[in-house]
């Protein structure tokens, strides 16, 4: 059942991505600023588009190959990596976002952003070290059956 819901919910996430990734590249002016601190790293907009766009497709279609991959019956892991890919979609949302907004004209305080983007980082970091916690403590706890 937990598999079913998660893969109904990275199938919305997809959507919202991919809405989202549209919207942006839309927006973008052509030379893409990506990175101001010490060096300006210019991208022009079909370059991050097809680069964002490899990496988009690469997070999204390992979910189909890990479902091939491992039997039928390993629902947990599963869902735990529907769940995984359901953050790196929030986090690349929050992402580009963040890109658009940097690249925009409009003036704003980039400091009251920093939160979601760290967010949705340890989000994708906590999910990410969620597994193998969960398969220690299920080995450690595991009751044995006589």
């Amino acid at each position: 059942m937990g598999l079913k819901i998660f893969k109904v919910i990275w199938f919305f996430s997809l959507i919202a991505m991919l809405g989202v990734f549209m919207y942006v590249y839309a927006s973008l002016p052509d030379p893409v600023t990506v990175s101001e601190n010490s060096k300006v790293i210019s991208l022009s907009k079909e370059t991050l588009f097809y680069i964002a766009l490899a990496i988009l497709a690469l997070t999204n279609a390992s979910v189909f190959a890990v479902t091939r991959i491992l039997p039928e019956t390993d629902h947990d892991f599963k869902a735990w990596f529907y769940g995984l890919v359901v953050c790196a979609n929030l986090f690349f949302v929050v992402g580009l976002s963040f890109i658009s907004l940097y690249n925009s004209t409009e003036k704003f305080d980039y400091a009251r952003i920093g939160f979601i983007i760290y967010g949705s980082l340890i989000l994708l970091i906590g999910w990410s070290v969620s597994w193998p916690i969960f398969r220690v403590t299920q080995r450690f706890f595991s009751k044995q059956a006589v």
